[in-house]
C-alpha cells in the first residue's frame, strides 16, 4: 500500500514572508527572481492539495496576491534592490571576463533588466575596461597572448570565434588578440584594482 505524502500547509501571507527571508538570507535576488521563488512554492502547494478545482484557483489567486504583496513591502523596506542586485551582479561578471552583452542577458534573465544597462555601465565603464574583460576571457580560454607561441594556422580564426560566442565585438577582440603577455597582464590587473 502506497501511501500519499502528506499535503503542504496551505500558504498565507505571512508563511511567504518567512520563506522569502529564509531565501534572502541565502542568496541575492530581484523583485522578478523572488516572486518566482514564491510562486513555485505556490505550484508545490497546489500540487499537494486535495481540494476542489475551483477553491484550489481562488487559494491559488490569493497566495499569489500575497506573495506579490510580500515582495512589494521587502523592496519598500530595501530588503530587495534590483539595481543593488544589477550592480554587484554585473561587477563580478566583468572581473570574470565577460562581456556586455553577456552581462545584460544574465541580468535579464535574473529579472534585473531595468538596472542592466546602468549597472553594466559602471561595471564596464569605458573601452579600457571592457578590453580587460576580452583579456579576461583570452586568458580563460589560453588564446592570443596567452596561447601557444607557435599557434597552428586556423588559430586565430578560431580564437576571434571564441571571444564573439562570449559577446565581444570583432574589434575588441582583435585588440585583445594581438597585445603581448604583459601589456595584458598590466590592463587586467589594472582594472581589478
Amino acid at each position: 500500500m502506497t501511501r500519499r505524502p502528506r499535503p503542504l500547509p496551505r500558504p498565507t501571507e505571512a508563511s511567504l514572508h518567512e520563506a522569502a527571508l529564509a531565501h534572502l538570507a541565502r542568496f541575492a535576488a530581484t523583485r522578478a527572481s523572488l516572486l518566482r521563488v514564491l510562486c513555485n512554492r505556490i505550484a508545490r502547494w497546489a500540487r499537494s492539495t486535495e481540494l476542489g478545482e475551483e477553491e484550489r484557483g481562488r487559494a491559488i489567486a490569493e497566495a499569489r496576491t500575497a506573495a506579490e504583496a510580500v515582495v512589494a513591502r521587502l523592496a519598500a523596506s530595501g530588503a530587495v534592490d534590483d539595481a543593488a542586485f544589477a550592480q554587484a551582479r554585473a561587477r563580478r561578471l566583468a572581473r570574470r571576463g565577460r562581456s556586455a552583452a553577456a552581462i545584460g542577458a544574465h541580468l535579464a534573465a535574473k529579472g534585473a533588466g531595468e538596472a542592466a544597462e546602468e549597472a553594466i555601465g559602471a561595471a564596464l565603464p569605458d573601452d579600457d575596461a571592457r578590453l580587460a574583460a576580452a583579456l579576461i576571457a583570452a586568458r580563460k580560454r589560453r588564446i592570443g597572448p596567452y596561447g601557444p607561441p607557435d599557434p597552428p594556422p586556423d588559430a586565430r580564426r578560431r580564437a576571434l570565434a571564441a571571444l564573439a560566442r562570449a559577446g565581444f565585438p570583432r574589434a575588441l577582440a582583435e585588440t585583445a588578440l594581438a597585445m603581448d603577455a604583459a601589456e595584458a597582464e598590466a590592463r587586467i590587473a589594472a582594472f581589478r584594482r
